[in-house]
């Protein structure tokens, strides 16, 4: 994608010695002087070779589009803590031009304390929000949108509120949206935990199975497979053991398989 990226800020003359008609039309002037080496195009040589390298040019393929320079996810995050970044500063000045409320002050900080920390890259979370496309549209939305508009709203309600003294103040609303905002990035915190400690288990139980000495059945395949294989092999095994443990009544032979026919009175009329 970088090179692609690359490629389309050269110019449009070196562009065009790089593409695909360029490159055909040449080929085939270069078969147009072999021509002339041989004796076969005679005196109008120049002319057999600027008609071949123009049917070259037109009968090359066309050029494919570049494709498109996405950030990777690893990107995306250090841009989101850049943009963090730029949400404490607009924070710092709204709070140095306008007071906000005690509460709405402390959720806050509450809200930039939980980004921050799940955008830490000491911490490791970055990596899992890297993995996980969803939760980092989720802070990116909260960090880029949410957070700066429900401010934005409240500095521009209580403007108009000053000029009719009296009413209702927008405070208790601004409470509201923060707590909203300190909730999700709590329960996308909460996430982001069960996920890793679902990870380690399932690296136990892989490590486990992977010990275990090689027996009949599922445990030297689940040994031998990785820990979203043998959680697969570990379904696989137990309902191979509810199947095992059916009634006789309820189990049935292949066919050809075992000894003889059962007697005729043991036969279901």
């Amino acid at each position: 994608m970088a090179t692609s990226d690359r490629a389309s800020r050269r110019p449009s003359a070196l562009r065009y010695l790089e593409s695909r008609k360029n490159l055909t039309g040449c080929a085939l002037g270069l078969a147009g002087l072999g021509l002339y080496a041989v004796g076969a195009a005679g005196a109008y040589w120049p002319v057999v070779v600027a008609g071949l390298y123009g049917a070259g040019a037109l009968l090359a393929p066309p050029e494919r589009p570049a494709s498109p320079d996405f950030p990777a996810p690893g990107e995306q995050v250090e841009a989101l803590r850049a943009d963090l970044g730029t949400l404490e500063e607009y924070l710092s000045g709204v709070r140095s031009r306008d007071r906000l409320p005690d509460e709405a002050e402390r959720l806050l900080d509450d809200l930039t304390a939980l980004l921050s920390a799940l955008l830490d890259p000491e911490r490791g979370a970055g990596e899992a929000l890297a993995a996980d496309g969803e939760t980092l549209h989720r802070l990116t939305r909260v960090i880029r949108q949410d957070t700066p508009e429900s401010v934005d709203a409240y500095l521009r309600t209580r403007w108009w509120s000053r000029l009719t003294p009296g009413g209702q103040g927008p405070d208790e609303e601004l409470r509201r949206q923060l707590g909203l905002l300190v909730e999700e990035a709590t329960k996308v915190a909460a996430e982001l935990r069960d996920a890793e400690a679902w990870r380690q288990r399932a690296l136990t139980r892989y490590y486990e199975d992977r010990a275990a000495p090689n027996e009949p059945g599922g445990a030297g395949l689940a040994g031998s497979a990785g820990p979203t294989e043998s959680a697969g092999l570990a379904g696989s095994a137990g309902l191979a053991g509810l199947a095992g443990s059916a009634s006789p009544e309820t189990r049935k032979a292949p066919d050809g398989a075992g000894a003889g026919s059962a007697p005729e009175e043991e036969r279901a009329p």
